[in-house]
């Protein structure tokens, strides 16, 4: 029974690290080549901060926060974003994904979508921004901007772990930049 367990615990840990090192570029199954990490950021971030209009703390006010990139490899057929907790508990806990950005752009505006971007189920399973909500001490946030190899092909009603997946074999370059946000 134990060994049961134990086997049960690993392959727990297995299936639940590949997401996490995909999405994170440790483990990019595209072109092989080495990143050259793209450079992320955001005119309404503080250095670190994100502002409370972007969390739960806005209520019913909160909006999508604008992200910008450049430098991404000439050779990029799509963009996809990610927007993860790295101080949850259980890690990684996603705000938002939103993929088949087109080449041609160089940010997300606030409150909106690009044209023909699509988005993939966050961790509480709906396909849009979760706005993060800090509670009890503060939390650090991770915007990564993956360039992408292709447009993803994925089906609607993907799950959040196919569209990780999708996003890390097609990973050719990505930039992030992390933001606190208090409670």
């Amino acid at each position: 029974m134990v060994t049961i367990r134990r086997g049960f615990f690993w392959a727990a840990c297995a299936a639940a690290s590949f997401p996490l090192l995909a999405g994170c570029g440790i483990l990019n199954t595209g072109t092989g080549s080495t990143p050259t990490l793209m450079s992320v950021g955001s005119e309404a971030f503080g250095p670190t901060i994100l502002p409370a209009a972007f969390t739960c703390h806005a209520g019913k006010a909160v909006v999508t926060p604008p992200v910008d990139w450049s430098g991404a490899p000439a050779d990029t057929k799509s963009f996809a974003l990610v927007v993860d907790d790295a101080s949850a508990p259980i890690s990684p806990y996603i705000y938002w994904i939103v993929y088949n950005i087109s080449p041609a752009s160089s940010d997300i505006e606030q409150g909106l979508l690009p044209p023909g971007a699509r988005q993939a189920p966050n961790s509480a399973g709906t396909a849009k921004y979760d706005p993060p909500c800090p509670r009890g001490s503060a939390h650090k946030y991770r915007f990564t901007v993956y360039a992408l190899s292709s447009m993803l092909s994925l089906p609607a009603g993907a799950s959040l772990s196919d569209a990780w997946e999708a996003i890390a074999a097609a990973s050719i370059d990505y930039g992030r930049i992390s933001v606190t946000a208090n409670p």
